[in-house]
């Protein structure tokens, strides 16, 4: 079955879906996380670089978000950090999650920058990540911080 992937800039009025979205596709993880939150936590981190997201549509219908933007590590070293990327769990495990990680590949190609994302130590995502070339960089009680290197992104 083939379908289309798209994205659009994130807009005002979408709140309410990264609200939905983000319950839903992170709420179990969080709570395997010991990590309960609010609506208004929840809200907290939707707007956290806000205008970094954008929302993933499949056949125009939107079903996902991605955030990213570039950063800097310790001081000096950029790189394009993944802030986010939620997918309605309906809608998981049939390599969408894998278009959009290409579609961020060729961005930091681009920008000749590593990526870099966080990702909670049980949430399965992290197989998605390991599969693209992510390596574990270190952890903490409550994530992973994962590295896919330039030389992995251009090969």
């Amino acid at each position: 079955m083939s379908f289309t992937i798209g994205f659009r800039k994130v807009k005002h009025e979408d709140i309410d879906f990264l609200l939905e979205l983000r319950k839903k596709s992170m709420t179990k993880h969080l709570a395997k996380a010991k990590i309960k939150q609010t609506n208004e936590q929840h809200l907290e981190r939707i707007k956290e670089h806000y205008y970094q997201s954008h929302i993933i549509l499949r056949d125009r219908k939107p079903i996902g978000v991605i955030k990213f933007g570039v950063t800097a590590l310790n001081g000096t070293t950029k790189s394009l950090h993944i802030r986010q990327l939620q997918i309605l769990p309906k809608y998981q495990g049939k390599g969408i999650g894998s278009k959009v990680l290409s579609v961020v590949k060729k961005k930091a190609l681009q920008l000749q920058l590593p990526i870099t994302l966080n990702v909670l130590l049980k949430n399965p995502a992290r197989g998605l990540y390991l599969r693209h070339g992510f390596q574990i960089e270190g952890k903490n009680k409550i994530e992973f911080q994962m590295r896919c290197p330039l030389e992995v992104i251009a090969a």
